[in-house]
């Protein structure tokens, strides 16, 4: 399973929200579920560094199964894309 990208380094006592989520892929490769009533949300935390650490706890759990993936998703990036282009 490859990580997600590094994120940059975070001002402290900023509030960068992230969401970790995942769910049996559609085949290996792909990044369309199987099933899209069963995706795992698992929450939104104000840190990358703590959504990874829930991430990778969440990845290594379901290593057996090859079609499992959970993702890390960026939304202060969502929230205001203007930010990210200016620092």
């Amino acid at each position: 399973m490859t990580p997600p990208p590094t994120a940059p380094a975070e001002p402290p006592g900023k509030q960068l929200l992230h969401l970790v989520f995942g769910g049996e892929l559609a085949a290996i490769g792909s990044n369309e579920f199987r099933d899209l009533t069963k995706l795992d949300i698992v929450g939104v935390y104000p840190d990358y560094a703590s959504a990874k650490a829930v991430w990778k706890a969440k990845a290594q759990s379901t290593v057996d199964n090859a079609l499992m993936r959970y993702y890390v998703v960026h939304l202060h990036r969502l929230l205001d894309p203007d930010e990210d282009r200016a620092g």
